[in-house]
C-alpha cells in the first residue's frame, strides 16, 4: 500500500514539472488593441507609428496641407507663375495662346512608302562608265515584286545604241594596230533584290525625302559582237548572244508613296569574243587569201568582259496606295 503511493505521489510530482514547460512551448499571442470608435479622435499627446499605413492606421493625419498665407492652391499657370514671376512678365500669355500653330510633326514615323506585295516599274537610261573606246548607251526598263518589304524579284531589259571612238579606227587603219572592242544589241536579265537601308533626309527646309538603299544581283543573256577595227575591209561580224551575270546597287528617293527616282550602278559581266588584233597572211587551197577565211576573224581565247552601266531612271509603284494593319 505504500509503494503504490509513493508511485502516486512521483507521477503527480512528474506532472506539475511538466505544465511550465508546454505552456512555454505555445506561440504568444498579440495582445488585442482597442478598436477606436468610428468617427473618434485619436488619443491626444499621442505621436502616430513613423512605419504606421495612412490608409489603415487612423492615428495618421490625412489633412490637406494649407498653402502659405492660407490661399488655396490653383494648381496650373498661377502656381508656374508664383515659382518665376519674371517668365511670366515676359511672355504675353493671351497672344500667346492665340498664335497659330504647325500641326506637321516630323518624328519618328511609320515606312512612308511600303513595298510588300507591290509592283515597281522602273524605265531608266544607261551609260557606260569603263569603256573608253566605244560608248554603250542605253534605255532600260525593269519590273519588280517584293514578295516582303526588304525582297524581291524582277526582270529588267536594255537595248543599246553604240558610239565608237574614232581615235581608235584612226590609229588601226593607219598603224594597223588598233583595240579591239565589241558592241552591244540588247540585255535582258532575271533578278533577285534586296533592301537592308531604309531612311530620310531634310532638304530645302521644309520638305523631308524618304529613300532606300538596294543591292541587286541576277543572269541573263547578253547580244553582242565584236566591232572590224584591225581589218574593216574583211571582216564582218554576227550577233551573237552569250550569258550574262549581273551585280549591283543603287539607291531610290521617294516624293510620294508611289512614285520616286532611281540611281543605280550595275556590272554585266560576260564571256566576249573580240576581234583577232593580227591578220592571216597566204592563202589557202583555193587561193583565196586567210584574211578573208572567217575562222581568223577572232582571237582564240575568250575574254570576260565587264560592263559598268550607270543607270538612272524613274519609279511607279502599284498599286499607288495601302492601309497599314498595326498588331493590336
Amino acid at each position: 500500500m505504500a509503494m503504490n503511493q509513493a508511485r502516486v505521489g512521483l507521477l503527480v510530482a512528474a506532472a506539475l514539472m511538466l505544465l511550465p514547460l508546454t505552456a512555454a512551448a505555445q506561440p504568444k499571442q498579440p495582445a488585442e488593441k482597442p478598436q477606436p470608435e468610428p468617427g473618434a479622435d485619436p488619443q491626444p499627446g499621442k505621436d502616430p507609428d513613423p512605419g504606421a499605413d495612412p490608409a489603415t492606421d487612423p492615428s495618421v493625419a490625412t489633412d490637406p496641407v494649407t498653402p502659405p498665407d492660407g490661399a488655396p492652391a490653383t494648381g496650373g499657370l498661377e502656381e508656374l507663375c508664383a515659382i518665376d514671376p519674371d517668365a511670366c512678365k515676359a511672355i504675353d500669355i493671351d497672344a500667346a495662346a492665340k498664335r497659330d500653330l504647325n500641326p506637321e510633326i516630323y518624328a519618328v514615323q511609320q515606312i512612308y512608302a511600303l513595298r510588300r506585295l507591290r509592283f515597281e516599274l522602273n524605265p531608266y537610261a544607261g551609260l557606260t562608265l569603263n569603256d573608253q573606246f566605244v560608248s554603250h548607251t542605253a534605255v532600260g526598263l525593269a519590273t519588280n515584286f517584293y514578295i516582303t518589304n526588304v525582297i524581291g524579284v524582277g526582270l529588267n531589259a536594255n537595248v543599246y545604241f553604240n558610239s565608237p571612238s574614232a581615235f581608235n579606227s584612226q590609229t588601226s587603219r593607219a598603224a594597223r594596230i588598233g583595240q579591239s572592242i565589241t558592241e552591244y544589241q540588247w540585255n535582258a536579265n532575271a533578278n533577285f533584290l534586296y533592301v537592308p537601308v531604309y531612311g530620310k533626309f531634310a532638304g530645302f527646309s521644309d520638305f523631308i525625302f524618304h529613300y532606300d538603299i538596294f543591292v541587286v544581283g541576277g543572269v541573263g543573256a547578253i547580244s553582242t559582237r565584236p566591232i572590224a577595227v584591225v581589218d574593216p575591209d574583211n571582216r564582218t561580224f554576227d550577233w551573237q548572244p552569250k550569258v550574262t551575270f549581273n551585280v549591283g546597287g543603287g539607291i531610290r528617293i521617294f516624293f510620294n508613296r508611289w512614285f520616286g527616282v532611281t540611281a543605280e550602278i550595275r556590272d554585266y559581266i560576260f564571256p566576249d569574243e573580240l576581234e583577232n588584233p593580227t591578220i592571216a597572211e597566204g592563202v589557202d587551197a583555193n587561193g583565196i587569201p586567210l584574211a578573208q577565211d572567217p575562222a581568223t576573224w577572232l582571237a582564240e581565247e575568250v575574254s570576260w568582259t565587264n560592263h559598268v552601266q550607270a543607270q538612272l531612271g524613274l519609279s511607279f509603284f502599284l498599286p499607288p496606295s495601302w492601309e497599314y494593319r498595326l498588331p493590336k
